[in-house]
């Protein structure tokens, strides 16, 4: 990696049940391709002064060591659903040679509802041990900086995207966006999205859903924002790694656990 350039892994790339789907015998869940098997969404950014991660899941503990995810200087929450947000608490190692708290950025509507899911950690803080979390809700692009030095920003875009009838964010870095569980995009947002290296979408399944895109619509949306990769994720056990993704357009892929790309910070 260079001085001008991210370091993205994701850390899960399945949807809120995570495949293998428990007690299914479907053909993804009792694949042998390691790419069918999906932890649920994250995704971990590296640049040069700065670490970051995007949600914390129910399996963020064994995501981070397997990867794995040895320094977080924030968290950047898309929205406050189960399998993005239950592993905050998982965050307590990070803490335990420094103390300095972990900023947590997110909406105005996430942080409340965080705020009462988690009333211990940002709340009460009276149960020992509590992992050292800030929520910090956003509107508008802001800096992270290195958590131990408080040198190193690096800029991070809010980028607003529908999730059913609510309003999310997904996140901008550099010429990266990652854009996770997005039923639609807003015009106003895809100005956000021009000159990227890699994009990352939300493609659940052929099916209609409500609050996910299909695969053939983030296909069409990706072609819209044009990034020079695509890579889709939050799959369900119906998409079937390597039948799917031998037919999707150029420079457009399934995205799988472990995978690993860089993109150009500035």
């Amino acid at each position: 990696m260079n001085d001008r350039s991210v370091r993205v892994t994701l850390l899960g790339t399945g949807t809120s049940t995570g495949i293998p789907v428990i007690g299914c015998a479907c053909r993804v869940c009792t694949s042998s391709d390691p790419r069918n098997s999906r932890l649920r969404c994250s995704c971990y950014v590296q640049t040069p002064d700065v670490n970051i991660l995007i949600d914390a899941g129910p399996d963020f503990r064994y995501q981070a060591l397997r990867t794995p995810v040895t320094r977080i200087d924030a968290v950047l929450i898309t929205h406050h659903h189960f399998d993005h947000v239950v592993g905050l608490d998982d965050l307590r190692p990070y803490l335990f040679n420094n103390r300095t708290a972990i900023p947590c950025y997110t909406d105005a509507h996430t942080a409340g509802v965080l705020e009462k899911m988690f009333s211990y950690i940002f709340k009460d803080r009276d149960y020992p041990g509590v992992a050292n979390l800030d929520l910090i809700s956003v509107a508008k692009p802001f800096e992270v900086v290195d958590r131990t030095t408080g040198t190193g920003s690096i800029r991070i875009t809010p980028v607003p995207v529908r999730h059913g009838n609510l309003s999310i964010f997904g996140y901008r870095i550099g010429h990266f966006a990652y854009l996770t569980d997005t039923s639609s995009i807003p015009e106003s947002s895809f100005r956000l999205l021009d000159d990227l290296d890699v994009l990352v979408l939300d493609g659940l399944r052929h099916e209609p859903h409500t609050k996910h895109l299909t695969l053939h619509d983030a296909v069409e949306i990706a072609g819209k924002i044009g990034a020079k990769q695509t890579y889709f994720v939050h799959m369900a056990h119906s998409i079937l790694h390597e039948e799917e993704d031998a037919q999707l357009p150029e420079c457009m892929n399934l995205g799988y656990d472990g995978l690993t790309f860089n993109a150009r910070l500035s």
